[in-house]
């Protein structure tokens, strides 16, 4: 079946690229055979870079405030970080095969018109995270400036959000190349000021304490791990796909899963243990760091490193924050926006820094409520991936380029399976999640009782079972019913 011309495919024909400038050009579009480059390992960089930050240290008291022991909480929070980066790795498989983002790719499974929903949920997703990782890096700098006997008011926070916010925006708005060495120049200084700060603070572990910290029931360590895994690779899944796009379709499939794996992994996994090391070292310094995770875990540092420390951590967050700007763009692409890729992600800047400036200068409190976000946008995107995944597995050709633009392609306009499944997944998944943080959020968990899991108030309240459950609806879902419909696809390319 040969693709038609449409108006979405014109749109992608404008968006091909150009011989390389200071931005890029590249939008929806899938790369041209000329600008793929590289190897799996330069995949090491963006993904250690956005995961490096000391913000990581302050799981440790997240893990051990579900009341488990340090053994248990180092099980859970290694088992979901690997894990969930190991999916973030399978998803980036499509970047290779398919050469676009991965909010495009998705249209395969969900169809052109269908694969609005899941953009607009990605789109949601990246903007909130980009948006909170700024509002942190702001909020440190103010903190650290207090510690040091520095002004710490207003003038304080507005200069580091114009700061923080430039370096975001415009590397957002310049583009691949330009992330990916910004991102390598924040791998190697936030790495070795980071180890500088494990050292420092080594003399505050008391092994007696840790050891001694009783173990918790199988419903807390269900929720420490599921904390783990929307804290980090279910909070990238949705992007996976957008750095391997440029890399050549010879580029080894293993080589693509091990090294995104690898680098979005190792730090955090580094990180929580050393935070878990201090918070089950000192109770009184785990439920500060629970209250306000940067101040808290500056005030064990000799004051001459304090400079450092908001380097690393400002930095750090500024990793995260680019391949969600970046990503952010593409997904508001990909939900049907028709305007060049740097314009998106400056739409997306705005909406970061007016969302800043009302988390730093106006919100009462922070983390719970972006706890309470992460969690209930963390179902439907499990669903996704469960989707996601599955179609990956089916398939067993490259995608057909030009029909992930075309609505009358194979891929057809809606495919309304995979949206009942990502519908279904979260129905169900928010009924198994509880929401403390947020009052608007309390009518979640509605499942929790008549399943006899305790209610709101019972064991199993805190494990987010809900996350795992539409993960798992959206995969084995899809792998039962839509192997024939794949099928189809990859055999309308012979017709």
């Amino acid at each position: 079946m040969a693709a038609q011309s449409t108006p979405d495919a014109v749109e992608a024909a404008r968006e091909a690229p150009t011989p390389r400038v200071a931005v890029e050009t590249n939008g929806i579009n899938v790369i041209t055979e000329a600008e793929r480059k590289g190897t799996p390992r330069q995949l090491f960089w963006p993904w250690f870079g956005a995961n490096v930050s000391v913000f990581g240290l302050a799981y440790g008291s997240f893990l051990l405030g579900f009341g488990i022991s340090f053994w248990q909480a180092i099980l859970a929070g290694v088992i979901g970080i690997v894990v969930s980066f190991l999916l973030c790795g399978l998803v980036a498989i499509a970047g290779k095969r398919g050469s676009a983002p991965t909010l495009v790719l998705s249209r395969a499974a969900f169809g052109v018109n269908g694969n609005r929903v899941p953009s607009v949920l990605s789109w949601v997703l990246t903007v909130g995270w980009e948006t909170a990782l700024v509002s942190l890096a702001t909020l440190a700098t103010a903190q650290v400036f207090d510690q040091l006997g520095w002004s710490s008011g207003a003038a304080t926070k507005v200069v580091a959000l114009l700061v923080v916010a430039a370096l975001v925006v415009g590397g957002g708005v310049l583009g691949f190349d330009v992330i990916m060495r910004m991102q390598a120049v924040i791998t190697w200084v936030t790495g070795i000021l980071t180890v500088v700060y494990i050292v420092l603070v080594a003399d505050h572990v008391d092994w007696s304490a840790v050891s001694a910290l009783p173990s918790g029931s199988t419903a807390a360590f269900i929720g420490a791990l599921v904390l783990a895994m929307t804290g980090y690779g279910f909070g990238w899944v949705n992007a996976a796909a957008d750095y391997s796009r440029y890399l050549p379709r010879t580029a080894s499939t293993r080589g693509v899963v091990g090294w995104t794996t690898f680098g979005g992994a190792l730090a955090p996994v580094v990180l929580l243990l050393a935070g878990l090391l201090l918070a089950g070292s000192d109770s009184e310094l785990s439920a500060a760091i629970g209250l306000d995770p940067i101040g808290a875990l500056g005030t064990i540092l000799p004051t001459w490193f304090l400079v450092p420390f908001i380097l690393v951590v400002v930095l750090g967050l500024i990793g995260g924050a680019l391949l969600d700007i970046y990503s952010s763009g593409l997904s508001l692409l990909a939900a049907g926006l028709r305007v060049p890729r740097p314009v998106a992600a400056t739409i997306d800047g705005t909406l970061m820094v007016i969302g800043t400036i009302a988390v730093v200068f106006f919100a009462d409190s922070f983390i719970g409520p972006f706890q309470g976000f992460l969690i209930t946008l963390g179902v439907p995107i499990a669903a996704w991936c469960g989707v996601m995944l599955a179609d990956i597995a089916l398939r067993k050709r490259d995608y057909a380029e030009a029909d992930l633009f075309d609505p009358r392609g194979r891929y057809g306009s809606v495919q309304p399976v995979p949206l009942v499944l990502l519908l279904l997944g979260t129905v169900l998944g928010w009924g198994l999640v509880t929401n403390t943080y947020a009052g608007w959020l309390d009518w979640q968990g509605y499942l929790l009782e008549p399943l006899g899991l305790g209610g709101r108030d019972g064991a199993w309240a805190y494990a987010n079972l809900g996350v795992l459950l539409a993960f798992v609806i959206g995969l084995v879902g899809t792998l039962a019913l839509r192997r024939s419909a794949v099928r189809a696809q990859e055999q309308a390319a012979t017709r």
